[in-house]
């Protein structure tokens, strides 16, 4: 099954036809990966910006890294069911957006990008500076972050 036809196939499901035909189905899951994503958005952001040395410096990044880890993980999971409800409402319309394509090639190199991170930070020894590359994967971490981000808010105006 090609990516078109498995669009096509969603754009009859019931679950489809239901968020289109409700007059606040969309809203209402938007409002929950827009909460998500900010709950998600924040983790990455403390992680990535201790892991800089640019706050929280005199927390372990081990500790850090620990603390958000519930908030990571909810967040990126319900960021991504409520992403695929999202998509179920018009995924003809997504299928040709060059936003949304963007959107979901970034989100996955992030999400390959931030795992060895997160470990990474998870097993950071002691209050001393991170290494390089660490600080280096934070650096990157936050720039594809903010892609993803962009790119999703490109995808109503493309």
């Amino acid at each position: 099954m090609s990516l078109l036809e498995l669009f096509r196939w969603l754009e009859h499901t019931r679950l489809s036809i239901a968020i289109r035909a409700s007059t606040w189905g969309f809203a209402v899951i938007e409002m929950i990966h827009l909460l998500a994503l900010a709950i998600f958005g924040g983790a990455v952001l403390v992680l990535g910006l201790r892991a800089l040395g640019l706050t929280l410096q005199r927390q372990p990044l081990a500790r850090v890294a620990q603390a958000v880890a519930p908030l990571l993980l909810g967040g990126l999971i319900v960021m991504v069911c409520s992403g695929a409800l999202l998509v179920a409402d018009g995924p003809l319309r997504y299928y040709g957006n060059a936003a949304f394509r963007a959107k979901m090639l970034l989100l996955a190199i992030a999400v390959a990008c931030g795992i060895p991170l997160y470990r990474a930070a998870r097993h950071a020894s002691g209050p001393r500076a991170p290494p390089l590359w660490l600080r280096w994967a934070a650096a990157l971490s936050l720039a594809l972050w903010l892609a993803v981000g962009l790119a999703g808010r490109a995808i109503g105006v493309l």
